[in-house]
This record gives structure tokens, C-alpha cells and sequence, in this order.
């Protein structure tokens, strides 16, 4: 796909997302904004608030000065507290401002997207507080649209609404994902030279790939899987995306292992690749 195409592609994905994410919260009653969604300590309000600060933050608006309670144990490190200060501050909001402010928010960057002059390689910043970096542009929006997605899915499990699994964004998650299997399989969960894993995904993104370890122990994706993998990891779509950012527990994941079972453990163990 030419550089430009990949912009729009990357754009299309979040707009799709994003704009599903304010049609799913806009008609909620109060109650409904403090359900518990697999973000650690984050309520359906807390996730919406995240998904706007970052928007905001892209559109170059300054991070609000706000002290944080001393008793939120989801606050382990500097990447969560720095998630956690715009969304603790909007804790107080009702839903209509909550609303409001997401509507604002989509119509702010949209036209921002709509009138950006960035060539698809040109380096900008990726906000993620310590681990910032410069990254090409539609990198950028590579990760916006991945980031959109998989909110809208802890939503729609929160909220007991389902759909959009196959959409533009799970195709975007699909491809940023299974460029972590590697690490995953070679580094995190040690898996020795020579050795192949085999992932077969099912339901509504659908693809099978395999990890093979060189003499180095360096993990190299495959395209093509093996008729007799080290191990052979087989589940469906929704279960792989929340396993891959770290939302479930892999002893309660409904994974298939075949093969090396105790490897297979190791690398379930170890599997998610967000922050």
C-alpha cells in the first residue's frame, strides 16, 4: 500500500472508532459511566476520559496540574500516573460533560486530520509520557487508531455490547500486535533456538503465524506455519486481542496448547505487548 494510502487507511480506522466510541456512550444514563472495565481501576468514565486526553494532547492542548490521590493501586509507575492525571480530574464530571467534551473532541482532531500537512514520513512525537518518542507520522496514527479500538472493545465488554470486531481498527490491532509475537516468544518467554510457535486466531479477524527462533535467539516472524511447531497456540480473535493487552489472565484465557505445553505456558504468561 502506497505511504499515502497507509495515512488514510490509519485515519479511516480511527474515525471509525472513535466516532463508534462517542455513538456507544452517548445515550448512557449516569450509572451506566461508573461500570468496571478490565483497565485496572478504570471505570467506562475513566476509559472515555483517557481516549479524550490523548486527542487533546495531540491537538497541542496543555496537560492539566492535578495532584493525584495517594490511594489508587492501579498507580504502579510513571506511564500509568501519567495516564491517570487527566483521567482522575474528570472523575467529577457528569455525563452530559462527558458527552460534550468527547463530541468537541472528535470534531477538533478530525478537522486537525483533515488539514495536516505531514508527509507520511515525517517525524512527530507519539505522546506516551516516558516512553515518548519521535516516530514517523502515520506511525502515529498507526497507534491512535489501534489505542481508539481496543477502548471501544473494553467498552462494549463493560457495557455488554459487543461488535466491530472486524473492523478497520482490528485489522490496525491485528498487524501492530502480531509485530510483538516475536519478542514475546524469543526474549520474554525464552523460548530456545530452533524452536517454532505456531499461532492460529479464529472468529472474526482471522490468521495463523508462526515465530521461529534462529541460532542467535532471536525471534523472526513467519508467514507460512510449520506442520510440527515447538508449540501451536489455537483461540479466537476477541480472546487474542485482550490476552495481547495484557485485559485477561492467560490461566482463565481459552487458549489451546499444543506441543511444548510448559513453553507454551511461558509464553502465555507473557504475552501482552502494550505498556
Amino acid at each position: 500500500m502506497a505511504d499515502n494510502q497507509t495515512v488514510q487507511a490509519y485515519t479511516d480506522a480511527w474515525t471509525h472508532a472513535i466516532e463508534s466510541v462517542s455513538a456507544l456512550v452517548a445515550p448512557l444514563p449516569e450509572g451506566q459511566w461508573n461500570r468496571a472495565t478490565e483497565c485496572p481501576g478504570w471505570s467506562v468514565r475513566d476509559v472515555v476520559s483517557h481516549v479524550i486526553a490523548m486527542e487533546c494532547e495531540l491537538l497541542g492542548d496543555p496537560r492539566p496540574i492535578h495532584p493525584l490521590p495517594r490511594d489508587l493501586r492501579h498507580v504502579t509507575s510513571e506511564f500509568t500516573r501519567y495516564c491517570e492525571v487527566p483521567v482522575d480530574k474528570r472523575r467529577c464530571h457528569t455525563a452530559p460533560e462527558m458527552t460534550a467534551e468527547l463530541e468537541y473532541t472528535v470534531i477538533r482532531r478530525s478537522r486537525a486530520l483533515r488539514n495536516a500537512k505531514h508527509g507520511p514520513d515525517d517525524e512527530v512525537r507519539l505522546p506516551l509520557g516516558p516512553f515518548s518518542r519521535q516516530v514517523p507520522y502515520r506511525e502515529l496514527l498507526r497507534h491512535r487508531a489501534f489505542d481508539v479500538w481496543v477502548h471501544e472493545q473494553d467498552l462494549r465488554r463493560a457495557l455488554g455490547q459487543p461488535g466491530h470486531l472486524g473492523s478497520p481498527g482490528a485489522l490496525v490491532a491485528r498487524d501492530l500486535l502480531v509485530e510483538g509475537l516475536p519478542k514475546v516468544v524469543a526474549r520474554r518467554a525464552g523460548a530456545p533456538a530452533g524452536s517454532t510457535v505456531a499461532v492460529e486466531v479464529h472468529g472474526a479477524v482471522e490468521f495463523a503465524c508462526a515465530v521461529r527462533v534462529d541460532a542467535g535467539g532471536r525471534g523472526v516472524l513467519e508467514e507460512q506455519v510449520p506442520p510440527a511447531p515447538t508449540v501451536r497456540l489455537t483461540t479466537d480473535w476477541e480472546t487474542y486481542a485482550r490476552l495481547a493487552c495484557g485485559r485477561i489472565r492467560p490461566g482463565t484465557a481459552p487458549v489451546k496448547v499444543e506441543g511444548d505445553e510448559e513453553l507454551g505456558r511461558r509464553i502465555l504468561e507473557h504475552f501482552s505487548v502494550t505498556p
